[in-house]
């Protein structure tokens, strides 16, 4: 009998994951073993931002789809979860998530892919990867799934570099699913220790599932792929 590979997701939280509310098993358990894609459509209630000089932050980020710089309620939106094989050879599953505020769509790009010790998922942020984060996957009592960033580093050509804690900042998802309804709620929250929330985001969607045989869709994967963990 062949034994079919976890996801990435699986095995970074080991016994842990099997907590999670079974829909949130089969949505983080994508990836090339499991045949599936995920794509998730729906609504976010609130995209909010910080204070208003962290708005220009917002605006950099957001030339290489990290961040999104405006804030709005009622905001339809995409998330697609894809898994493919990067330049290197290891397992990536997209979370590339498309945002149609008014005027112009803004997407938030990261794929990950599972550390070299196996214990964590790293988190390559943007159309060029230049910024890369550790997350932390966590059970919850109530089956939902709590992630926490951890430390930030930067690479660029020569460059790698930890991001200092001064201008850094820690994320933290929670992902939910209620069977009332028959979707997911996402909240989002990015804070700075030292000057507070700077954005984050709170909704809902449902879930379909894809063969991945499909050929990944052109402008998914990054335009540059980084390496270094």
């Amino acid at each position: 009998m062949t034994t079919r590979t976890p996801s990435i997701f699986r095995t970074a939280m080991g016994a842990d994951f099997d907590r999670l509310h079974p829909q949130l098993r089969r949505r983080f358990s994508v990836g090339l073993a499991s045949g599936e894609a995920c794509t998730g459509r729906g609504v976010m209630d609130r995209i909010w931002h910080g204070a208003p000089w962290v708005k220009p932050f917002l605006a950099l980020g957001a030339t290489r789809n990290i961040l999104i710089p405006s804030p709005g309620r009622d905001v339809p939106f995409v998330i697609e979860n894809v898994p493919y094989t990067d330049t290197y050879g290891r397992e990536t599953v997209s979370f590339v998530r498309t945002f149609d505020l008014p005027g112009r769509p803004r997407r938030f790009d990261a794929q990950m892919v599972l550390s070299p010790k196996k214990d964590r998922v790293l988190d390559y942020l943007g159309t060029h990867q230049h910024l890369a984060s550790d997350l932390h996957l966590h059970a919850e009592p109530d089956g939902s799934l709590l992630i926490r960033s951890g430390e930030h580093r930067f690479r660029e050509g020569m460059v790698d570099v930890r991001v200092p804690e001064l201008i850094g900042a820690t994320a933290q998802v929670r992902e939910s699913y209620n069977e009332k309804t028959n979707r997911f709620h996402i909240q989002v929250s990015v804070v700075n220790r030292h000057f507070g929330p700077l954005f984050g985001y709170e909704g809902s969607f449902e879930a379909s599932y894809t063969d991945i045989r499909k050929a990944i869709r052109p402008g998914l994967r990054p335009v540059r792929e980084e390496r270094r963990a």
